[in-house]
């Protein structure tokens, strides 16, 4: 049997980032109702650019080579956190993020050339349009109905998390793995974007 591994394509995130989540996050633990959301462990959040699953080890070479090539075409540039939201929406919460300001331009274009250069390998291209977020939380399947619809309003009433900017400089090839203490994620590849010239 072929061996696996879970894998995705991300962009990390430096520690104040981390830190502005982990504040967002604790705003809103104190006012949702409890077991209403599965939080995220700020550490492990990342702004994912194409989730690939269960990928054959041999073929990870590959995909290395691909992410190396995308970054020769693509220079470092600046994001920050904006607002909290909720997918699809705040009236039926499913999943509550942050959004991102900055150059949306160029993260757009490199995750578009991240989806060309992985397409050859198996790897179809999404079709529904990309809407980068940091994932906060989840709602459970098992919470009260309306204690969701009172998640989907304090979303909308908690002060706004402080607004951090941060230079992406890297796409990372990361390993999902679950295990008795939540998802782990291990960094298996980095390819560095240039600098701006």
């Amino acid at each position: 049997m072929t061996k696996t591994w879970r894998l995705f394509i991300a962009i990390p995130l430096p520690d104040a980032v981390i830190a502005a989540l982990d504040e967002a996050q604790r705003a809103l633990k104190k006012a949702v109702p409890p077991r209403t959301v599965s939080w995220v462990a700020p550490r492990n959040i990342h702004l994912t650019l194409k989730f690939l699953g269960e990928v054959p080890l041999a073929q990870c070479g590959a995909i290395f080579q691909a992410l190396s090539r995308v970054v020769e075409q693509h220079g470092m540039f600046m994001l920050g956190t904006a607002g909290l939201g909720c997918f699809p929406n705040s009236h039926n919460p499913r999943v509550v993020w942050v959004g991102l300001s900055g150059d949306e331009d160029a993260l757009h274009l490199l995750r578009d050339s991240v989806e060309c250069a992985i397409a050859p390998l198996g790897y179809p291209t999404e079709n529904r349009s990309f809407s980068p977020h940091l994932t906060l939380g989840r709602v459970r399947r098992d919470a009260v109905r309306g204690d969701v619809r009172r998640l989907g309003e304090i979303v909308c009433e908690v002060v706004p998390l402080c607004a951090v900017r941060w230079s992406v400089t890297e796409l990372v090839l990361f390993r999902s793995e679950l295990g008795p203490g939540g998802t782990d994620y291990t960094k298996l590849f980095s390819a560095t974007l240039h600098s701006p010239r």
